[in-house]
């Protein structure tokens, strides 16, 4: 606590001298504006002031308040626990040597049980943790609870044989801190015949003290509090209001409300700060201006440069897996499809061909959607009719949407604009989108076309759940990044679509329908009138 509160008083005077900086900062670089400034009064020393005077207080009135007061505190509780830890000590002697008595006489008689029974009674009292009797040597004879073993390796029997009076011990038992009484015990002819143990948890020597302590430093907090309060609020009274405003005004400057000035109020040197503050702000605003103009250039670049380094490794890879794979894949592929022609083969063996040739036409369009993503730059655009190649497209597809049974209906007017565009790669795009819609759909799939003056919208609705919440839409354009399971996607479907707007100067987006599923939208400029023409 007293840590908490020294860290407290430092950042109040971090504040103070906050203020002081800016001032020191005004004389050092004036700034020139049409601001009148407000002169100080003569013979003020601007280095001190109230700031210096607050500072004063804090660090030599109420911090040595409070650091006397808790070095009082401190020794205070060490003085407790000590009696405290002495009266638990006499109170577990008292204890041995009321027991002392049955077991010594249960001991001279032999009789054993006697002895246990004597044991087993200290744990009426709670607080006792084991008890047990040895001999002379050191060796055990009986016990009840958790003690020590075996003593014939510690001085505490020799010691007790030597004086003849109690002993005292802290040790470890079984991986716990434990406190130890030995009390001798003695024969009808006085002589020392054993010794009795009587152990509790050293844990409760702190316990007994822990709510004395955290009332104590719950006072002592409440006093510094008060001393610190009584400070602040007779400055307060002063000018120290003034320089609260001022600080308000520097937080809302510090939270990038950089168009905010201060007010010129209250007494002369806080104005003059203020002022300062104003002239500071009207230059870091200007410099700011500057400075956005030029990160935005440097944003740009550094996003070029990313992606183009992202390309380069991409391709690179692409080009090690294509070179790689390509030839062993078509070898495994082309084996697999003679096996299969093989009259003699039963149909485990079939289904196992048809699981080896789907997992290498997996790999194969792994490959395929690698290398496509690494080609934009080889696009030919031409004037394409779009009815034709929506038409390839959907015919491509349809054994796909066959096999999992889905239904696909569209929405394609007879007659719509060409558009300049290359075949190969929207071809490509058309058919990831509804590949991608195919794995999301239920049962049902809309492809919708239509066009205005200066777009061809194409959209492909699935009735599907939709979107991840979990995920930006921007996000799911991204290369490698999927949301199906392992084995189902490759996260390059949705970058070459991206890709592909992007190489046509059109745009792509993702979005829930209003009636449930995923809409994707691809939209692409239409051709331009004279080269329709030509």
């Amino acid at each position: 606590m007293l840590f908490l509160v020294t860290v407290w008083l430092s950042r109040v005077v971090f504040f103070i001298d906050y203020c002081v900086y800016k001032l020191h900062m005004r004389k050092k670089y004036p700034f020139k504006n049409n601001t009148p400034a407000i002169e100080p009064t003569p013979n003020t020393d601007r280095k001190w002031g109230v700031s210096g005077l607050q500072r004063t207080l804090l660090i030599f009135v109420v911090l040595p308040l409070v650091l006397l007061t808790a070095l009082g505190i401190r020794f205070g509780l060490g003085q407790a626990n000590q009696f405290q830890e002495q009266r638990l000590k006499n109170d577990l002697e008292l204890v041995g040597r009321a027991i002392s008595i049955p077991v010594g006489t249960a001991l001279n008689k032999g009789d054993l049980d006697a002895v246990e029974l004597a044991l087993e009674s200290v744990f009426v009292l709670g607080e006792i943790y084991g008890a047990s009797v040895f001999d002379v040597d050191g060796n055990r004879v009986a016990s009840a609870g958790v003690t020590e073993t075996d003593l014939t390796r510690s001085i505490i029997p020799e010691r007790i044989r030597t004086t003849g009076q109690g002993q005292e011990a802290f040790s470890r038992v079984k991986g716990r801190n434990v406190f130890s009484h030995f009390q001798p015990l003695f024969d009808t002819a006085g002589h020392i015949q054993g010794l009795v143990q009587i152990t509790r948890r050293a844990s409760d020597f702190g316990r007994a003290l822990e709510q004395l302590t955290i009332i104590a430093w719950a006072l002592w907090g409440v006093f510094s509090l008060v001393i610190l309060a009584s400070v602040l609020l007779g400055h307060y009274g002063g000018v120290g209001r003034y320089v609260d405003k001022l600080l308000a005004h520097m937080r809302r400057v510090a939270d990038g409300d950089l168009s905010h000035r201060a007010a010129l109020n209250g007494p002369k040197e806080v104005a003059s700060l203020a002022n300062g503050l104003n002239q500071m702000l009207d230059s870091i605003e200007q410099a700011h201006r500057e400075l956005d103009a030029h990160r935005a250039a440097e944003t740009q670049l550094v996003a070029r440069l990313k992606d183009n380094e992202k390309m380069v490794a991409i391709g690179s890879m692409a080009q090690g897996i294509a070179h790689e794979l390509g030839a062993p894949l078509s070898v495994i592929d082309g084996r697999a499809r003679r096996l299969e022609r093989v009259g003699t083969l039963n149909e485990q063996q079939q289904r196992n061909l048809g699981g080896i040739r789907s997992q290498v036409d997996r790999l194969t369009r792994t490959v395929r959607q690698l290398l496509d993503y690494c080609r934009p730059a080889a696009t030919q655009p031409r004037k394409l009719t779009v009815n034709a190649l929506i038409q390839d497209v959907l015919a491509a597809i349809a054994p796909e949407f066959e096999a999992k049974g889905c239904q696909l209906s569209t929405q394609l007017p007879e007659r719509l604009p060409d558009v300049l565009a290359d075949a190969g790669r929207l071809e490509l795009a058309l058919l990831n989108l509804l590949r991608n819609a195919l794995q999301a759909a239920e049962g049902d799939i809309g492809v919708w076309v239509a066009a205005n003056s200066q777009w061809l919208v194409i959209r492909i609705i699935d009735d599907g759940h939709g979107l991840p919440e979990d995920c930006a839409p921007a996000q799911l354009t991204e290369p490698f990044f999927t949301t199906k399971s392992p084995g189902e996607g490759t996260g390059l479907g949705l970058a070459i679509v991206q890709a592909v707007a992007e190489e046509q100067g059109g745009y792509f987006a993702l979005s829930n329908h209003p009636d449930g599923g995923c809409e994707a939208c691809l939209m692409l400029s239409l051709a331009p009138a004279n080269k329709k023409e030509a």
